[in-house]
């Protein structure tokens, strides 16, 4: 059995203080139509940035369930499982302009108006604007595995960033990741079981599309997996 690893005050507060960035900013293609979204359409949909708690009910204009999804992408699995659940409201966070543009002009286009979007570091978001024990549920989908064993402590999923995320997660709330890279699933598993405030709801890792809290859609980093003959790990854990 893994040892669960209890952090130290002084490994929090480090992490409070400094942390390595999952993501570089880079000068990326955006097309014409994302950039009228960004204009025209985000302001919608948009959450800005600020060091002070966010109030759920404020920003969507109701209360029910929410669910945090770090990085959106494009934004596709994002409005399809807002679209299957409309009694629950998502906040997603992304860093790259042309996902924020693209997933704004998805929500206008299939009218879906319980997704919020907040475009800064998802660390800081976590950290600065979520109170502890309100999110109902976090997804992180295919994020950036850093493939070189040079960049591993840039994967988004590791400790402590995991320990301050689950905090925020209500108990009976969950954590749902998916990876098409086998060597970050296996760290994912390592540090989502060493985390003492987690359960695993499945022996090992979930079975494929079958979280049964919300459903994960077909992505194209699954179907590209799928396609280079990748597999593709999902991990379902419950706050405590």
């Amino acid at each position: 059995m893994t040892e669960r690893k209890i952090l130290t005050a002084e490994e929090i507060e480090a992490f409070k203080k400094k942390h390595i960035r999952s993501f570089t900013l880079r000068r990326g293609h955006i097309s014409q139509a994302q950039k009228r979204a960004l204009e025209e359409l985000l302001p919608h949909y948009a959450v800005e940035y600020t060091q002070n708690l966010m109030n759920p009910e404020e920003i969507f204009g109701r209360k029910a369930p929410w669910v945090l999804e770090i990085g959106c992408g494009m934004g596709e699995t994002t409005a399809a499982i807002a679209q299957m659940h409309p009694e629950v409201n998502f906040l997603g966070c992304e860093v790259f302009s042309a996902g924020v543009g693209a997933l704004a002009k998805r929500l206008d286009e299939m009218s879906l108006t319980n997704v919020r979007i907040i475009q800064h570091d998802a660390v800081e978001v976590v950290k600065d604007m979520i109170a502890t024990d309100s999110l109902d549920g976090v997804h992180i989908y295919f994020p950036d595995p850093w493939r070189k064993a040079r960049h591993h402590k840039r994967r988004l999923v590791a400790q402590p960033f995991i320990h301050e995320l689950v905090q925020r997660i209500k108990p009976g709330g969950y954590i749902h990741c998916a990876t098409d890279w086998e060597n970050y699933a296996e760290q994912m598993l390592e540090v989502l079981t060493g985390e003492p405030l987690l359960k695993n709801m499945y022996e090992g890792y979930s079975p494929v599309m079958a979280n049964p809290i919300t459903e994960r859609p077909m992505t194209k980093f699954h179907a590209r997996g799928e396609r280079l003959g990748h597999g593709v790990w999902d991990l379902v854990f419950k706050r405590q």
